[in-house]
């Protein structure tokens, strides 16, 4: 199970990866974060590479930070030649991406690890 991290910022990108890498021992995490020169945006041959890097056979999760970053990931994910292995999932960018890391690393199904990490959002923090 792969999870793609699309951000704006490379560096929220980094920063979320760093964090959930270090919860989910094993689970291939990458980064579509910026354009391809390093500015903030989304790219579409970020996310793709990020797609394809990800992809280890058992489904990709792919979480999103804002709305373009949404409407640029649901144009990359339009194109596959198996969209249904690969999922764009409306949970907290930070929480999501914790929740699915995690669950992925006890070798959870991909809709398992989708449900996580929508139900992030339900999460108290105090």
């Amino acid at each position: 199970m792969g999870i793609v991290l699309v951000s704006h910022s490379p560096l929220l990108g980094a920063g979320v990866r760093e964090l959930a890498g270090q919860l989910g021992e094993g689970v291939p995490v990458a980064v579509a974060a910026g354009t391809a020169d390093g500015g903030i945006g989304t790219s579409y041959e970020l996310i793709e590479a990020a797609v394809r890097e990800a992809d280890q056979g058992a489904g990709v999760v792919v979480l999103p930070d804002l709305g373009s970053a949404v409407l640029t990931a649901r144009t990359v994910l339009a194109d596959l030649a198996e969209p249904e292995r690969v999922v764009l999932v409306d949970a907290p960018f930070v929480e999501g991406a914790v929740a699915a890391v995690v669950t992925a690393s006890t070798g959870a199904a991909l809709a398992e690890v989708v449900r996580s990490a929508q139900e992030a959002r339900q999460a108290n923090k105090f």
